[in-house]
């Protein structure tokens, strides 16, 4: 949610929770449009399952109030006893988010020295028109779906740099440091990516998919193969015959690189190549049985790079072939 959007809605909220409460003769009508400050939270079900939570803690804090001070009487040290059972029952309850809203609540008990229905009642409409107006401006949510999709892009892109610099370094041996700055810009895309993802299905309550989440869960995960493939590379100095071969491999899948490309056709390729590798001479000397060890261990891992695309494929072929045919 951006600072404007954010800031329209406290506003808002605020000041319509104040003139509910004004109109119902609520005392300490302001504390209604406090609460409604406190509620407005970045997506609906923070909002919602926050709202919740605060109900639940106005019930415990009032009940848990109006037993002591009937008990003791109306002081300080009695509002001390209170926190003193409150808080950790709340905590205990998961509904820790309502401690500072409902002790404030609390006090206008300890000031009117009153636990009379009427006033219970009060500071209970003042909680429920308080998260109820921050509930209903966050009915209004804009979609970052477009947002969404464009990251998912650039994090392909992003991805085809770094293979298509992986079949660079597999053609031609590495003459020098291979740089990190584009693993660390996808990394950085990743995380962009992973939080919208989490926002957008936490906005929609109707047809809620995770599908957004797992793909840059996946990418994320192939990210970290790249960087083992990138560390891997830095110990090849010199170009190999079997180097060149699964250079090709590389740069074909930085070419093919796509959301709803399954790479089922690699994998057929990587196995053939396997078996290539399998049935060659073997190295003559000690640093190209190293090489060759190393070129085996990114086939390896460029496996597994297929691999957990075509099972996200397969877990979200339904969704992938809706979305492809509405383009």
């Amino acid at each position: 949610m951006s600072l404007c959007l954010r800031t329209l809605k406290i506003a808002l909220s605020t000041v319509v929770a104040i003139f509910i409460a004004d109109f119902l003769q609520l005392d300490s009508s302001i504390s209604a449009g406090i609460i409604a400050i406190l509620s407005v939270l970045d997506t609906r079900k923070t909002s919602f399952e926050i709202a919740v939570q605060r109900v639940i803690s106005t019930l415990l804090a009032l009940g848990i109030a109006t037993v002591l001070f009937q008990l003791f009487g109306f002081s300080t040290l009695v509002f001390g006893l209170y926190l003193l059972l409150y808080v950790p029952s709340a905590y205990k309850l998961n509904v820790q988010s309502g401690i500072a809203p409902c002790s404030v609540l609390v006090t206008h008990l300890l000031i009117a020295e009153s636990t009379s229905s009427g006033l219970l009642l009060n500071e209970l409409l003042l909680m429920l028109i308080g998260a109820g107006m921050a509930l209903l401006v966050n009915l209004y949510m804009p979609s970052k779906a477009d947002k969404i999709t464009d990251i998912r892009n650039k994090v392909e892109e992003q991805m085809q740099k770094i293979l298509y610099q992986i079949d660079g370094c597999l053609q031609n041996g590495i003459q020098t440091d291979i740089s990190d700055t584009e693993l660390r810009t996808l990394d950085q895309l990743l995380e962009e990516g992973i939080l919208l993802a989490h926002n957008e299905a936490d906005n929609r309550f109707i047809n809620q998919s995770y599908y957004s989440i797992r793909y840059f869960e996946i990418r994320k995960t192939q990210a970290r193969i790249l960087e083992q493939m990138q560390h891997n590379l830095k110990q090849i100095s010199i170009p190999l015959l079997q180097s060149k071969i699964l250079a090709g491999m590389y740069y074909l899948t930085a070419e093919t690189l796509h959301e709803y490309n399954p790479g089922i056709n690699l994998l057929e390729e990587i196995d053939e190549l396997t078996r290539y590798f399998r049935e060659s001479d073997l190295p003559q000397t000690r640093e190209e049985f190293e090489k060759r060890a190393i070129l085996f261990q990114l086939l390896n891992d460029f496996e597994r790079f297929l691999l957990i695309k075509k099972d996200f494929f397969d877990e979200y072929r339904n969704e992938l072939f809706t979305q492809n045919s509405s383009l």
